[in-house]
């Protein structure tokens, strides 16, 4: 075998040579690029929520950002929740929507971004806080270095989560679950403390400083609220879109007053051609609308994304153009004719029939 292999490539011109190796080198850094890119967008913990809400594959995560002047309540909320639990129910079979072993139909959470004020006995911070309201934490599950979350569907809501500088600054310490800190002269207790999400995307996105995370009600209380301004749902997403439609529709604001994007669906080559032909001018933002630094680095990542997809492409018509033009050439210079492949088919096909019958009577004996 090995002395077949060496005969076949000390045939090889060195033209030949020349493009094997380039169709060698495009497919190792189309899947190199594949991996890579695959990997990185894997690691987007903002981004899986419906994969972790439904490990089969048949939910939708939608996330709505809404321009500053648009005011969102929380019974905005509440009946938009009402409207998806009857759609859903509408749509699904009896054995879906069974809320068996306490099995939820859907998951939603809503947040405000603001700053807020927080005093321990030994230090006070000032910092970026993030209001949260329903099951944020199921949406982020940021890193926890101790403690826990806590759920915007609390019936107390004083607890307050801080990220490692924040601890450190407060109590020169990370291990303070239960801890109390005052925001607005009313106590807070420490639920848990989180790592910051590190690098280069993320550092721009805000997360360059402390970030706090509030119940919605406390900032806007005890802080500087800017009101709910992004609001996400996980639900089963039986036909395409079906989420995204539905809260587009039902949810009671207009497209031009919010973003709207399926997380879940954002870094597909459907979608990321789209961002491909909006170069440049996806960027461009007619509504003030603000980002929470979760969508900034999603957002960096679909441009990072979109710009591999392009490099995918080249590096696979490559090797295509190559093997194309090869086989043209082949074809051209060809020494056989089609009554040569008829013969040669019939040629084999006569064999395996002699083949076959010559098994049949070798059992005959027995």
């Amino acid at each position: 075998m090995a002395l077949r292999i060496k005969e076949w490539l000390r045939g090889l011109s060195l033209k030949e040579i020349i493009y094997s190796l380039i169709v060698f080198l495009s497919l190792v850094l189309y899947l190199t690029l594949t991996i890579w890119s695959d990997d990185k967008v894997d690691g987007l913990i903002d981004q899986q929520a419906a994969i972790r809400w439904d490990k089969d594959g048949g939910s939708a995560h939608v996330s709505c950002f809404f321009a500053e002047h648009v005011e969102v309540e929380e019974y905005t909320i509440m009946s938009y929740e009402r409207a998806l639990e009857q759609s859903l129910k509408e749509v699904l079979s009896a054995e879906e929507v069974s809320d068996e072993g306490g099995r939820r139909l859907f998951i939603d959470a809503y947040s405000s971004l603001g700053t807020i004020t927080v005093v321990s006995e030994k230090g006070k911070l000032e910092a970026d806080a993030v209001g949260i309201g329903g099951d944020f934490f199921l949406f982020h599950p940021l890193q926890l270095v101790s403690g826990g979350y806590f759920s915007g569907n609390d019936l107390m809501k004083d607890s307050i989560v801080l990220d490692e500088d924040a601890a450190w600054q407060l109590f020169g310490s990370n291990d303070i679950a239960g801890k109390s800190v005052m925001i607005g002269d009313v106590p807070h207790y420490v639920a848990g403390v989180v790592k910051r999400q590190e690098g280069k995307f993320a550092e721009k996105a805000g997360l360059n400083k402390s970030v706090l995370y509030v119940s919605n009600e406390s900032l806007a209380a005890y802080g500087v609220s800017e009101g709910i301004s992004v609001y996400e749902v996980a639900a089963p997403n039986p036909v395409k879109h079906f989420v995204y439609n539905n809260i587009k529709e039902k949810l009671g604001i207009e497209d031009s007053d919010m973003v709207m994007v399926e997380n879940s669906s954002r870094y597909s080559v459907e979608a990321l051609v789209t961002v491909l032909f909006d170069f440049g001018t996806r960027s461009m933002q007619n509504s003030a609308v603000k980002f929470p630094y979760w969508e900034n680095i999603g957002r960096g990542w679909e441009d990072v994304k979109a710009v591999v997809l392009l490099f995918q492409i080249i590096f696979l018509l490559i090797p295509g153009v190559i093997l194309t033009v090869f086989l043209i050439i082949r074809w051209k210079n060809k020494t056989w004719t089609y009554r040569d492949v008829v013969n040669f088919i019939i040629q084999t096909k006569d064999k395996t029939v002699q083949k076959v019958k010559g098994e049949k009577n070798k059992w005959q004996h027995f």
